[in-house]
């Protein structure tokens, strides 16, 4: 998710800070791509260990599951590794005041993301669902029409 985020905002000028421990960063292959797409439009992308540091003044929170399907083995590590980096109500208040959070769903309320957070005033957590849905729709009616053969 990360990588697909910081191509995306470096293409359309969005600065970006991905904030995650040693061992779980982003792969520095991508990250320099990113931030060579970055020149172009003057934007900047960085990794930060330091969640506060990367959250400051931020616009937009977002945050993915700890542990993807497929990787279960790996739950009790990954919590272990990950455990500081959570979306809670200290890290929203490092944000701008009008800062919204985001999470691609699902969410695990209680690890990455804090019930009061998603369910709170700041998220737009569930738009962020209803609109994938509908891109979603779009694509399939696309690739079920006859002008998409």
């Amino acid at each position: 998710m990360a990588h697909s985020l910081m191509f995306a905002a470096a293409k359309v000028g969005m600065n970006m800070v991905c904030a995650s421990p040693k061992g779980y960063q982003p792969n520095p292959q991508i990250v320099q791509q990113a931030q060579e797409d970055a020149l172009q439009t003057g934007c900047t992308i960085n990794v930060e260990e330091d969640l506060f540091k990367a959250a400051k003044g931020a616009d937009v929170l977002y945050t993915d599951v700890w542990t993807s399907m497929g990787e279960e083995a790996e739950k009790s590590i990954r919590q272990k590794a990950l455990g500081g980096y959570q979306i809670n109500k200290e890290l929203l208040a490092v944000a701008r005041p009008d800062a919204i959070v985001l999470h691609c769903l699902p969410a695990h309320r209680g690890e990455e993301i804090t019930e009061d957070v998603i369910e709170g005033t700041q998220s737009a957590v569930f738009d962020q669902a209803e609109n994938r849905l509908h891109v979603q729709k779009a694509i399939m009616a696309l690739l079920m029409s006859d002008e998409s053969l």
